[in-house]
């Protein structure tokens, strides 16, 4: 049985807080839905009622597309220990860029890491407990580094001109590049590949 709350409780916040990932899912009103899995030290709450998490230069941009046409956004968290324990949080959410009003603010929260190029900003709706007994248990070995390397391999002039490129989701929704490099960041080397 699920059990649903109208802002997050310090018990919940303390579970995400511990958790090494999480998953991401938006969509517009028509074409795709999208689900992406997410790591690094990149989710925060910034209250009872609004979270945030750091995103990096990936393969698309969905999140950005879907957030800008609809708004709606689902996270979801999973306990692979004991106990068991899926968490889900309900809400809208906007894309934040470095070039936006509202970066400093939020950038503040995180530390930035190659290849950043939003925050997405998000508005609690409600929040839903289930039993995750269905979910195998697992151990975090460690974070892989490979995507930071991407990223810090291209100079700044190459890493703008590849976020300049990506101003559609793969169903043709607009977003919006990045126009600042964060390519200069030191790396967190506690993981391989």
């Amino acid at each position: 049985m699920a059990d649903f709350f109208d802002a997050l409780t310090d018990k919940q916040i303390a579970f995400v807080d511990k958790q090494p990932m999480f998953f991401v899912a938006t969509a517009a009103s028509d074409g795709r839905i999208n689900l992406s899995p997410k790591g690094y030290d990149s989710f925060r709450v910034l209250g009872p009622n609004r979270v945030a998490y750091l995103d990096l230069g990936g393969s698309g941009n969905e999140t950005h597309a879907h957030l800008a046409a609809d708004g709606r956004i689902t996270l979801m968290f999973c306990a692979f220990e004991n106990p068991a324990l899926i968490f889900r949080i309900y809400g809208h959410g906007k894309a934040v860029l470095p070039q936006d009003d509202g970066w400093d603010e939020l950038a503040d929260q995180f530390e930035l890491l190659p290849g950043t190029r939003q925050i997405f900003d998000i508005a609690v709706d409600s929040v839903q407990e289930s039993c995750g007994w269905g979910v195998p248990m697992m151990e975090h070995k460690h974070d892989r580094v490979t995507l930071q390397k991407a990223h810090k391999q291209l100079d700044e002039e190459a890493w703008l001109d590849k976020a300049a490129g990506r101003t559609e989701s793969i169903d043709g929704l607009p977003t919006r590049p990045t126009t600042k490099y964060f390519g200069d960041r030191e790396m967190k080397l506690d993981g391989a590949g």
